[in-house]
């Protein structure tokens, strides 16, 4: 059996967007021992995958605030360690940035990882044994498909594949069917109004008869669930979820109403009607797939209408 670590760190979309390649590459060597390197918050997302072996940590969001602290360190050395003592066959560093590469090395393995003008960070490509040329014009899904491929031998086929199931609808959830707002996303020019939020609620109640739920990451957000939920006929403001909850409501709701946000891509991932609003970067780059039941609305200097959404999401299969 080969034991292969596969390094892709952070962010939430970019594990979740890693999901197809292993799908395919199992589907090909189902002998494949497969751990996956990511960082301790998004831990959850590797595991979910249910051909990832073993998920392997790191903190360098906290390594980085504490390099005057011995602790830091020897979680560091820690981590050298157990890389170390796995012994991989092969190590892929599919992210291609410093923060990848550097403890990708530390596994003391044959490296692999995108080329120099393939990898985010060229510079990153320097610390890799063998190097492979992926278009930087592809979405991240088929980047990492091809990146997968041409390591291991193979061509990717057809639709990418996420491989993942959603787990167990949320005990605290009411019954009956219901609409996951996801208004909370890594910035502000990437929102979409408030307004149009307590619009949407609003039309999916009266027209749906469907109760609305609001998840929150921070005090901010959970503000503004509460504001929003106030307005709202039927609404919930979700409790404080891990990650592995948050699959469990996204893949349990009729539909998933989300800005540019790594949940949105989870919701994708599990199958659930989706439409994501981009109002601040490239649906083309970084959008959902778009299959039957998702779609991408809206772009850069763009701000898709409620008529908008709505009309999508009614478009959407299964939709009811």
């Amino acid at each position: 059996m080969m034991n292969v670590l596969i390094v892709r760190t952070s962010s939430m979309g970019d594990l979740i967007h890693t999901w197809p390649a292993i799908t395919e590459l199992k589907t090909h060597y189902p002998n494949i021992r497969l751990s996956w390197l990511a960082e301790e918050s998004f831990a959850d997302i590797a595991r979910l995958h249910p051909q990832v072996a073993e998920v392997l940590t790191l903190r360098w969001r906290s390594w980085r605030k504490r390099l005057l602290q011995l602790e830091a360190w020897r979680e560091l050395r820690a981590l050298k360690r157990q890389l170390r003592d796995t012994h991989f066959d092969l190590v892929l560093d599919s992210q291609g940035l410093l923060k990848s590469a550097i403890p990708a090395k530390w596994a003391g393995a044959p490296l692999a990882g995108l080329d120099w003008s393939s990898a985010r960070e060229s510079l990153a490509s320097l610390f890799y044994d063998k190097k492979h040329t992926v278009s930087r014009q592809l979405s991240a899904i088929e980047r990492n498909r091809l990146l997968f491929g041409r390591c291991f031998g193979y061509a990717p086929q057809g639709a990418p594949q996420f491989g993942v199931c959603p787990g167990e609808r949320p005990a605290w959830m009411l019954s009956g069917r219901y609409a996951v707002l996801l208004h909370a996303t890594s910035r502000a020019s990437k929102e979409w109004p408030e307004t149009h939020w307590v619009a949407l609620g609003q039309a999916l109640s009266a027209a749906h008869d469907m109760v609305t739920v609001l998840p929150w990451g921070n005090e901010r957000e959970k503000a503004r669930a509460e504001r929003q939920a106030a307005q709202l006929p039927a609404a919930v403001v979700a409790p404080r979820m891990s990650l592995i909850e948050a699959a469990g409501l996204l893949g349990h709701a009729s539909a998933v109403i989300g800005v540019d946000t790594g949940l949105a891509h989870l919701a994708n991932a599990l199958s659930v009607p989706l439409v994501a609003i981009y109002t601040d970067t490239d649906p083309q780059q970084t959008g959902v797939v778009e299959t039957p039941w998702a779609t991408n609305l809206g772009h850069i200097g763009q701000c898709p209408t409620v008529e908008d959404v709505l009309a999508a999401l009614r478009s959407r299969q299964d939709w009811q």
